[in-house]
């Protein structure tokens, strides 16, 4: 990407150090990082998780605790823009809290990962855009603060905008929400947006869509931004430049074009060889013997229709159709990836078959057991046959309990093992099977990085020996290397223990390395199903080739 007519040098990090305290310890979470980005460009910041991508970030705009974190060295400079659009040159570090307050939000902007813990669950997302705005405008109207908000929810593709203005973050998706925490950050027009992994949680074509406005608003105004991501497809398409951490330092950086075709440092190419893209492609199940093998799973009419209510009687006025007639048979011992937007269904879809969500109507049988209409008490034995993995392992593994307990606990109630003594073992079997340590039994959940705790939830579901497993968006937030572990370990457990998958995600790279048949999902209904190699390959709707074309692909 050029970049000739915005060389303004906005942004100047040099030999910077982040310290952070943990008890007696001293973590160096950022050693020795420079880097420099003009007015107008963007800057990828890659890496693993616990790299130092996010702190840098936050020492940049002073957003780390100031109880615990220092900069012994190191100074950052910021161009900063004055209200008569005059520039002068500050050192972040060294700023008053009022300067700081001035700048944040205004001129520098940040993007957070996670939507959820970012926006007030108290608040309409309209009040807190406006919000936004009008601390830095004080002078600008009710009125013309709403009007602006709304174009903002416009512009990052909210549907519906002047209605969702009124609702509050738990009534929006996840895609829907972090689409809002951009409008938040992009309202104010920022000289420099610092957006922390901010499509991660999307959908291919959301993301695509994220990515269009951010360069076009960059072209219009000038703006700089810093890209902090995992997905080297967002980085061929957006940055000019590149950087990639490892433990707190800056090993590689480099234009774009150059360091992904050219990689110099090991580990550079260590992360780019782990991109599905360029894994090591595995053996599938044959097309003609994957036809003649018997159904698993076995969906027929399945409905889940959400009743809306309005009025002070609280009438039902209308339903919102999650799962609108679906028809679905799962192979034993195949993997079969479930694909669409964020609110298309998929989610529902994997639960109600699971019964973990209320059935409208329809059927689903699993090993020719009808499971619709049973009692909780009627399910308690079919459970241990069919388990779900949870997209965020964080919030899914109680935070007080040793993983111990959250292993052994369900085999206990589903009387497998012969005592406590047996069961403990068979947990870390099961763990180790997961490639994790024996050891880790007696740990708890915030001891263990995000790819450690997605393996201890696929563990969880391992421990009572299912035969068909929900694997709901597992690798969405996890590192291309963690992620590659995870994919690769999912194929070897189905080939042990010849389980069944259902995978629902939005990467279609992992869609195509991983699963034997492909389904795509639209407003609750099924657009195109079939062998993944034809879906991907040779889609026949509309719909499925958009979002093919959405995904950002590294071409090497």
């Amino acid at each position: 990407m050029s970049n000739k007519n915005n060389k303004i040098p906005l942004l100047n990090v040099k030999n910077l150090y982040t310290h952070l305290r943990a008890g007696k310890n001293t973590v160096k979470a950022v050693d020795g990082v420079s880097f420099s980005l003009n007015k107008g460009e963007t800057f990828c910041l890659v890496g693993e998780s616990g790299s130092g991508k996010s702190i840098c970030a936050l020492s940049i705009i002073q957003l780390l605790p100031a109880g615990i974190s220092s900069h012994p060295q190191g100074e950052i400079f910021y161009h900063w823009r004055d209200d008569n659009n005059d520039y002068r040159k500050v050192n972040t570090l060294e700023l008053e809290d009022d300067d700081l307050r001035q700048i944040r939000g205004a001129r520098i902007a940040m993007i957070f990962q996670e939507p959820m813990t970012s926006l007030n669950p108290v608040f309409t997302i309209g009040e807190q855009i406006i919000e936004a705005l009008q601390l830095h405008h004080p002078d600008l109207s009710d009125a013309d603060a709403k009007k602006q908000a709304i174009e903002a929810l416009k512009e990052v593709q909210i549907p519906k905008a002047s209605t969702r203005f009124d609702n509050y973050p738990h009534q929006l998706s996840g895609g829907q929400r972090q689409r809002v925490m951009i409008a938040m950050a992009l309202v104010c027009k920022p000289d420099l947006l610092i957006a922390d992994e901010p499509t991660t949680a999307l959908d291919v074509t959301v993301q695509a869509e994220i990515l269009r406005l951010m360069k076009d608003l960059q072209k219009r105004n000038g703006m700089a931004i810093l890209f902090i991501t995992h997905d080297f497809g967002v980085v061929a398409q957006m940055a000019h430049k590149v950087g990639v951490m490892k433990q707190g330092k800056l090993v590689e950086t480099g234009n774009s074009e150059e360091l992904l075709h050219h990689p110099q440092h090991p580990y550079t190419q260590k992360l780019l060889a782990a991109i599905p893209e360029n894994l090591a492609k595995p053996i599938k199940t044959n097309p003609e013997s994957l036809k003649n093998q018997e159904n698993l799973v076995v969906v027929k009419k399945l409905k889940v229709w959400f009743p809306i209510k309005k009025g002070l009687l609280k009438r039902v006025v209308d339903h919102v159709k999650a799962v609108d007639d679906i028809d679905l048979n799962i192979k034993k011992g195949s993997i079969m990836s479930l694909v669409g937007e964020s609110g298309c269904g998929k989610t529902t879809l994997g639960r109600a078959i699971l019964q973990l969500e209320k059935v409208t109507s329809g059927s689903v049988k699993i090993n020719n057991k009808e499971l619709v209409g049973l009692t909780a008490k009627e399910l308690r034995p079919l459970r241990p046959h069919m388990q779900i993995a949870f997209q965020d392992p964080q919030s899914s593994l109680n935070p007080r309990l040793q993983i111990m307990t959250t292993l052994v606990e369900p085999m206990a109630v589903h009387g497998i093992g012969e005592n406590k003594e047996d069961r403990i073992e068979r947990a870390a079997q099961i763990l180790e099977q997961v490639h994790l340590s024996r050891d880790y039994l007696w740990r708890y959940p915030h001891e263990f990085s995000g790819g450690q705790r997605q393996r201890i939830g696929l563990a969880r579901a391992l421990v009572v020996n299912p035969e068909f497993i929900v694997c709901d968006e597992i690798t969405s937030a996890l590192d291309v290397s963690v992620q590659a572990e995870v994919l690769q370990l999912l194929l070897e457990i189905r080939q042990k223990k010849d389980l069944t998958l259902l995978f629902i995600t939005h990467n279609i790279s992992v869609v195509e390395y991983l699963s034997d048949e492909t389904v795509v999902m639209k407003a609750g209904k099924i657009i195109e199903q079939g062998l993944t190699a034809d879906v991907c390959g040779n889609p026949q709707k509309a719909y499925t080739q958009k979002l093919l074309e959405a995904v950002p692909r590294l071409v090497l």
